[in-house]
């Protein structure tokens, strides 16, 4: 029985680590892209206060990648060269944060008006802008280095990673 708990525990703390990491590395991505749009939005004199929304989004999206990784969807091509489980994972993942996009906007969409039909025709017709497409551009573009980091740790061993990150 202790050693289940040992087992459940040294689970627990993996997770929360490979939870804790995916946040950083998404947030630094999402916060620099956030940042850039308020300097560059500053520049045109609109201001914006989403200093947070880095690292909120980081922390939904680790989440649904964590879902994803715990359900074994990923790693159809893990066999192959790295660049194919890559381009699948950043793929399959975005598919993923879309979905839960469109979820969470047809339910807020839902709360505000109290009709089905109307809130699905108010995410068609509002919610897939510019603005959302580059979103989905800057979701793409910071999934590929995510994944390919995630992949050659994957490879070469979490232990001989970490050796060739933080030792000499």
């Amino acid at each position: 029985m202790n050693e289940k708990k040992k087992n459940i525990k040294q689970k627990l703390v993996h997770e929360v680590n490979e939870y804790v990491i995916n946040v950083v590395f998404l947030s630094l991505f999402f916060g620099a892209f956030a940042t850039a749009r308020r300097l560059t939005l500053e520049h045109y004199d609109i201001y914006l206060n989403d200093s947070f929304i880095g690292l909120i989004k980081a922390l939904i999206i680790a989440k649904v990648i964590m879902l994803g990784t715990f359900l074994k969807v990923s790693r159809k091509f893990e066999h192959m060269a790295l660049i194919f489980p890559i381009l699948y994972k950043t793929f399959l993942f975005v598919v993923f944060v879309l979905l839960f996009d469109m979820i969470e906007a047809y339910v807020r969409a839902l709360f505000e008006l109290h009709s089905i039909q109307a809130a699905f025709y108010e995410v068609l017709k509002n919610h897939f802008n510019k603005i959302w497409l580059g979103g989905l551009i800057v979701v793409t573009v910071s999934f590929i280095p995510f994944f390919a980091l995630k992949e050659l740790s994957r490879t070469i061993g979490p232990e001989v990673f970490r050796k060739m990150f933080y030792k000499k």
